[in-house]
Order: C-alpha cells, then sequence, then structure tokens
C-alpha cells in the first residue's frame, strides 16, 4: 500500500439499538461515517426474543398482550436514538425485529443489503465475553459483513 486512505462509500449502515449508552455511541459513529458517504442511510434496530409464556402466565396475559408490550418497549428503546437523527438529513428508517437476536441482526442486515453493521459492545472483559457470551461478539461471527464495535 501506498499510505493513501481510499474512501469507502457506504450506502447503507444498519444499527442495533438496546436502550445503552454504547448502541448510542455505535449511532454517533454511524452518524458521523454516513455524513462522509452522501446517500448514504441508516438502519435502526431494536432486536428481541420471541417472549416465553407459559404455564399460568398464558391464563393472565393474554399472546396478543404480550406482543403488545413487547412493541411499546422496543419503541421505547428506539426513541433516543430517533432523536439523535432526527436533526442530521440522514435518511433512516426504524425496524423492531423478534427471534435470536445476534444471528436475527446478521441475517436482516444481509437480507436488506447493508454495508456493514455499527454496534455497541458493553464493558465486559475478553473472560467475560467467552463465558457468558455477549450479543456484539455473536453477530461479528454470524455475519458476513463488516462490523464495527463501538465501546
Amino acid at each position: 500500500m501506498d499510505g493513501v486512505a481510499y474512501p469507502v462509500r457506504m450506502k447503507k449502515l444498519l444499527v442495533p439499538i438496546d436502550g445503552s449508552g454504547a448502541a448510542l455511541r455505535a449511532l454517533d459513529q454511524a452518524i458521523a461515517l454516513a455524513q462522509r458517504s452522501p446517500g448514504c442511510s441508516i438502519v435502526l434496530i431494536h432486536a428481541h426474543e420471541e417472549p416465553l409464556i407459559y404455564g399460568e402466565i398464558a391464563v393472565y396475559v393474554p399472546r396478543s398482550k404480550m406482543a403488545e408490550l413487547q412493541r411499546q418497549h422496543s419503541e421505547d428503546m428506539l426513541v433516543s436514538a430517533k432523536e439523535k437523527l432526527k436533526d442530521t438529513g440522514i435518511p433512516y428508517t426504524v425496524e423492531v425485529l423478534v427471534g435470536p437476536i445476534a444471528q436475527t441482526i446478521a441475517a436482516h442486515a444481509e437480507h436488506i443489503g447493508c454495508d456493514a453493521i455499527v454496534m455497541g459492545r458493553h464493558g465486559k472483559s475478553t473472560l467475560g465475553d467467552i463465558l457468558v457470551g455477549s450479543v456484539a461478539i455473536k453477530v461479528l461471527h454470524a455475519s458476513k459483513l463488516p462490523v464495527m464495535l463501538v465501546r
């Protein structure tokens, strides 16, 4: 290489939002990348597992009520992220996904033609990631796309 940085033109970045500071810092990085790539858009997502309703809970809380509560929770998670994007001029969409979180994020990014995933990584140690497993590390392994992890 000749030491010259060649710009990479991004068209679409997927940013998972989980309500954490790390996710919002990842969004800040995605915004900075998008501002350097004219025409780039951002896809904000909140992914969650299918709610488990079993035993006596199903008698008192119908599946439709659980789905409504989950949808409202997901929308609440995305409010601050939408506020950050509101005045940037960057086009964005918002989606709520249901399924195994890491695999759903990776598969959806590929399915909708994203160029990269930009996501927050919580401050666990490498040993903590190995023992417990973080969503970010699982996405990194599950995705064929570049994944930028932001602390």
